[in-house]
């Protein structure tokens, strides 16, 4: 006879499963364009966003939803590895989503999108501030991805860079994995033997500020009238 918390466990997987299902049938017959896409005016990355989320939920590359999703993230595929909309700001992120949606779908079918992959890592290691972006180890910068409109990396950016390049294959003695952990040291909000900045002492409670490369920068707003020192945010980056 089952224990109790066997029966719940058995029951919360059937849920599970039942409102995943649910969700991608709505995917299957409303969600998709015929092209493959979710949200087209949005870009590449929602569509690579949820066809990662297929995938992971047991599906394959084969599975028309799916292979209809893949099709259309390739013409955004550029010249420079990066796969990414003509003209956006955003190349980091929908790069880095393409990047990890496609590692995804090479977990279901080896080989076949490898290039694909390889490609997109290479890009967006070229959009880490490093020694070849003139920024030495001691920068703020250094490890950081961002906006290359805004000409300064921040930890959202950085931390979905992060997840490709893990995706792509880095492990923990890759040199661009190391300098990206630098720059998230220094947006933590402690001090450490990793980080020395002036405002990791403001506030050590272990949160993060959504940039260092600004000087702390949280990007999070304060009551008016009330200063930063008071009531800003600066685990926002958290």
């Amino acid at each position: 006879m089952p224990l109790y918390g066997e029966e719940t466990d058995v029951a919360a997987k059937h849920l599970h499963q039942k409102i995943v299902q649910r969700g991608i049938g709505y995917l299957r017959t409303q969600g998709q364009a015929s092209d493959g896409s979710y949200s087209a005016g949005s870009g590449p990355g929602v569509t690579a966003l949820i066809t990662t989320a297929i995938l992971r939920s047991g599906y394959t590359p084969q599975d028309p939803l799916v292979a209809r999703s893949l099709d259309y993230l390739r013409t955004f595929i550029q010249k420079d590895g990066g796969i990414y909309a003509v003209g956006s700001i955003y190349r980091n992120y929908e790069t880095s989503l393409a990047v990890m949606c496609f590692a995804e779908a090479g977990q279901k079918q080896p080989g076949t999108f490898k290039s694909i992959v390889e490609s997109g890592d290479r890009f967006l290691k070229g959009l880490q501030y490093d020694e070849a972006s003139e920024r030495s180890p001691s920068n703020p910068f250094y490890g950081g991805a961002g906006y290359g409109k805004h000409k300064r990396p921040d930890l959202s950016n950085t931390g979905i860079m992060i997840d490709a390049l893990v995706a792509a294959g880095a492990g923990p003695d890759d040199e661009s994995l190391r300098k990206a952990l630098i720059f998230v040291s220094r947006c933590q909000n402690l001090e450490t033997e990793h980080n020395d900045t002036k405002w990791s002492v403001k506030n050590p409670d272990g949160g993060f500020y959504y940039t260092g490369a600004a000087g702390g920068s949280s990007q999070a707003k304060w009551p008016e009238g009330k200063s930063e020192e008071e009531h800003g945010l600066r685990s926002y980056g958290s």
